[in-house]
């Protein structure tokens, strides 16, 4: 029986510092530098984002882009018929004044166009007027039962005049 142990062998006793906890201070400076990091990464980044939104145009610049694109459009239009001529130009136009005015023209039927009374509020009463007359004239052309006797390259002149008139008429 020389391997059995005795089982009242007196052992050393474990020591207190074992049992308890570790309180290391290292995980909390490093949080802290992390928490630190974090904060710094996104005050940079809010101050950097802000400086780099594109500059709003002016809204002179948006009617002069718009005026130049519809006119550059006008000019490339064939004559073609009658009809062709008075759809392309009232779309043109239509275009025009949904990027110069903000208007929703170019999302309406004519009768929604001219029977809204906020339509084309930018523009002076007269250029309104003009408007209104132009827009009709060409749903006349466009609807028309039949193919109308209209000469298309004339269409296409009183759609540039309109344009002009248009362009200079905003009130603001």
């Amino acid at each position: 029986m020389e391997g059995e142990p005795n089982g009242f062998e007196l052992m050393e006793p474990a020591s207190p510092e074992a049992l308890v906890p570790d309180h290391a201070l290292w995980p909390w400076p490093a949080a802290a530098i992390a928490i630190a990091t974090l904060l710094l990464l996104v005050v940079a980044w809010r101050l950097f984002a802000g400086k780099r939104k594109p500059a709003r145009a002016s809204l002179h610049a948006l009617r002069e882009a718009a005026f130049h694109k519809a006119q550059t459009a006008l000019e490339n239009t064939g004559p073609g018929t009658c009809r062709e001529a008075a759809v392309i130009t009232s779309l043109i136009l239509r275009e025009y004044l949904s990027a110069a005015a903000n208007d929703p023209a170019l999302f309406e039927t004519h009768e929604e166009f001219v029977s809204r009374r906020d339509s084309l509020q930018a523009l002076t009463p007269e250029a309104r007027n003009a408007a209104e007359a132009g827009f009709t004239r060409l749903a006349s052309l466009k609807y028309a039962p039949g193919i109308p006797e209209a000469d298309p390259s004339r269409i296409i002149a009183d759609a540039r005049a309109l344009l002009e008139t248009l362009h200079r008429g905003f009130a603001t």
